[in-house]
């Protein structure tokens, strides 16, 4: 990478950490690209010109935390088959547990994310998402549109665990979480099988 790509990609960088804390504290309608700005050390020409403005640096927030609450969940299940877990139901505890985890380690986000108020756009994008998620699922646990049991079965579990994120993401404190996480899981297990 050359110096100015360097500097590029540390005034994004700069960028989204300013704006996740601002965001997380003041909310999406209340933050000010100033604050961002300031916060980030950055001019308010270099957040346009990286991200063209408020809504798409929130938005932008939002696709870096689900690739990497995506990422981490397609890790934990990678590392599970290569231990030798091939029970699909099995793998899905195993992403589901691993994305439990990521709501508590980036609960400043996800207690944003889920308490909503993003820019127009933001409920269609998360949609998309969620729709993306549950057909990852879908694929993982082997349920098909022939098998509509199965689709619905995924549709429940999905929305479980999502349902579980946002409250693992509010605990007060880890061991809490963690317990919470924990007899979700237990319970998905005794549904699934």
């Amino acid at each position: 990478m050359t110096t100015a790509s360097n500097r590029a990609a540390g005034t994004r960088s700069a960028l989204l950490t300013a704006a996740r804390e601002v965001f997380a504290t003041s909310g999406f309608a209340e933050a000010s690209i100033a604050d961002v700005v300031g916060r980030a050390g950055a001019s308010v020409g270099s957040l346009y010109h990286h991200f063209g403005g408020k809504a798409e640096l929130y938005l932008a927030l939002f696709e870096d935390y689900q690739s990497g609450q995506e990422a981490r969940a397609a890790n934990a299940v990678r590392a599970a088959r290569a231990a030798g877990e091939g029970d699909p139901f099995s793998l899905f505890l195993v992403g589901a547990a691993s994305y439990l985890e990521g709501c508590w380690a980036e609960r400043d986000l996800a207690r944003m994310f889920l308490a909503g108020g993003g820019p127009p756009g933001f409920e269609l994008l998360g949609r998309r998402r969620y729709r993306e998620w549950t057909r990852r699922n879908a694929l993982l646990l082997g349920a098909g549109a022939e098998d509509p049991w199965g689709e619905a079965l995924v549709l429940v579990l999905t929305t479980v665990i999502s349902e579980a994120g946002h409250e693992v993401a509010v605990c007060e404190d880890e061991q809490h979480s963690q317990q919470l996480a924990a007899n979700v899981l237990e319970l998905i297990s005794k549904i699934g099988r």
